[in-house]
C-alpha cells in the first residue's frame, strides 16, 4: 500500500470512528441548550416571564459558559478529552432535567446559568480534540459533519418538543416534561463516552501500529510548522491581532445566531398565530437550510483550501435574511428569510474554526480556541436580551431583528480584516 493510500485509509477510519459519535453528543448538547425556545411558548405564561426576563434568562446561559470555557479547553489539550467530555455530559444532563422543576423567574435564571457552566468546554474542547486527529486540510470537512448536529437537533427536536408541549402527564405541564426527558440522554452518553472515545492516536486500539505511526507523523509535521510562535508566550500569542479579530467576529455572529434561534418560535407564533406544533414545524426550515449550507461550505472550503470567503459569505447571507424579514410581510419572503438566516448562522462554522490553527498550535492554540468561543459566546447573552429589550408595541420584533442583521455584518467585516497566511499555512 502506498503512503497516499495509507493516508486515505487512516483518515477514513478516524472520521468514521470519531465524528459520528461527536455529532451525537453535540446533537444532545444543542437540544438541551435551545429547547428553551420551544418551552417558552408555554413556560413564559406559567412563570409570568416578561420579554426582557425571558431574553435575560435565555442568554445568561453564556455567562456560566464564559467563566469555565478556557480552563476546560486547556484540559482537553493537557489532560483527557474523554474524561472531561464525560464529566460535562453528566453535569449538563442533570441540570437540563432539573429545569423541569422551576417555579420562579429567579430559579429559571440560576438553572440557565448553571447549565452554561456545566456545558462549558464541550464545544471548543471538541474543536481542539479534532486537531489531535485531523490535519488542517481535513478539519473543515470533519467539522462540517460534526456541526450537522445543530440543524439536526432542531429538525428532529422541534417537532418532538411541539408534541411534548401538548401533554400533561402526572400533573406536570408539557414544557416540564420537555426539559425532564431531553436531559436524560446526556447522562447516559456521559457514561458511554468513558469507554468509547480515545484521547490520542497512539492510544487507539482500533488502529493498527503502522496506521497510528502514519497519523502521528503527519500531525507532528503540521504541529512543528506552527509551534514556534506558540512556544514563546501562550498569553501574548492568543492576544495577537488576528486572534482578537476572530474573537470579535465570533461575538458578532453568535449575537445574531442566538438572538435569532432563541426567539424564532415566539416571533413566528406572534406573526402567524399558528398552534404550537405548527410553529415548531415551521421552525425546522432554517435548520434544514443550515444543514445543507454547512455540508456544502465544509466540502468546498477543504477542496479549495480557502477559509475567509467561505466564512464571510454565510455571515452576509444571515444579515440579508434578517433584513428581508424586517422589511417584508409577504409569507413567501418570510420563509426565504428564515432559510437565509439559518443557512448563514450555521454555514460559516466549518471554514471559521480551522482559522485559529493558522496562527497557533499546542496549548496556545487550545487557549485561542477557548478565548474565541468563550468571549464570543457572550453574544449568546447579548442577542436574546437585545431582541427582548428592543421589542415595542408599535414595531414589534423588527428593531431587534435589525440589530441582529447589523451584528452579522460586523462579524463579516472582522473576518475580512484577518490577514491571510501564506499558501503553505492554509
Amino acid at each position: 500500500m502506498s503512503d497516499e493510500e495509507l493516508g486515505r485509509r487512516v483518515r477514513r477510519r478516524v472520521l468514521l470512528r470519531t465524528v459520528p459519535y461527536l455529532l451525537l453528543l453535540y446533537f444532545v448538547a444543542y437540544l438541551d441548550r435551545v429547547n428553551i425556545s420551544y418551552a417558552a411558548l408555554e413556560m413564559r405564561h406559567d412563570l409570568a416571564l416578561t420579554d426582557s426576563q425571558y431574553g435575560f434568562g435565555a442568554g445568561i446561559f453564556f455567562f456560566g459558559y464564559f467563566l469555565f470555557e478556557i480552563p476546560g479547553t486547556l484540559l482537553v489539550e493537557t489532560w483527557s478529552a474523554r474524561k472531561l467530555i464525560a464529566r460535562i455530559l453528566v453535569g449538563w444532563g442533570l441540570v437540563a432535567s432539573a429545569m423541569a422543576f422551576v417555579h420562579t423567574p429567579r430559579q429559571f435564571f440560576w438553572l440557565r446559568f448553571l447549565l452554561g457552566a456545566a456545558e462549558a468546554g464541550f464545544f471548543p474542547g471538541v474543536v481542539v480534540y479534532l486537531s489531535h486527529w485531523f490535519r488542517v486540510e481535513d478539519r473543515a470537512r470533519a467539522f462540517a459533519f460534526f456541526m450537522l448536529a445543530v440543524p439536526l437537533s432542531n429538525v428532529v427536536g422541534a417537532p418532538i418538543s411541539g408534541l411534548l408541549l401538548g401533554v400533561h402527564w402526572g400533573g406536570l405541564a408539557g414544557w416540564r416534561w420537555l426539559f425532564l426527558l431531553e436531559g436524560i440522554p446526556a447522562v447516559v452518553l456521559g457514561v458511554v463516552t468513558i469507554f468509547y472515545l480515545t484521547d490520542r492516536p497512539r492510544q487507539a486500539r482500533w488502529l493498527a501500529a503502522h496506521e497510528k505511526a502514519h497519523l502521528e507523523a503527519a500531525l507532528a509535521r503540521e504541529h512543528a510548522a506552527v509551534s514556534a510562535p506558540a512556544a514563546a508566550s501562550p498569553v501574548r500569542a492568543v492576544l495577537q491581532r488576528d486572534i482578537l479579530l476572530l474573537v470579535l467576529a465570533y461575538f458578532g455572529i453568535v449575537t445574531t445566531s442566538y438572538g435569532f434561534s432563541l426567539w424564532m418560535p415566539t416571533v413566528v407564533k406572534s406573526l402567524t398565530g399558528l398552534p404550537n406544533l405548527a410553529v415548531t414545524l415551521v421552525a425546522t426550515l432554517p435548520y434544514v437550510a443550515g444543514g445543507v449550507c454547512t455540508a456544502v461550505i465544509g466540502l468546498s472550503s477543504d477542496r479549495t483550501g480557502e477559509r475567509r470567503a467561505h466564512t464571510i459569505i454565510p455571515m452576509l447571507m444571515a444579515a440579508l435574511g434578517l433584513t428581508i424579514g424586517v422589511a417584508s410581510r409577504a409569507p413567501a419572503l418570510g420563509l426565504l428569510s428564515l432559510a437565509l438566516v439559518g443557512a448563514g448562522i450555521y454555514g460559516f462554522m466549518p471554514a471559521f474554526w480551522p482559522m485559529p490553527r493558522w496562527f497557533l498550535s499546542g496549548a496556545a492554540g487550545a487557549a485561542a480556541v477557548g478565548l474565541i468561543n468563550s468571549v464570543g459566546c457572550l453574544g449568546g447573552f447579548v442577542g436574546p436580551f437585545l431582541v427582548g429589550r428592543l421589542k415595542s408595541s408599535a414595531a414589534g420584533y423588527a428593531p431587534g431583528l435589525g440589530a441582529l442583521a447589523a451584528t452579522a455584518t460586523f462579524a463579516a467585516v472582522m473576518v475580512f480584516l484577518v490577514r491571510r497566511p501564506g499558501p503553505s499555512e492554509v
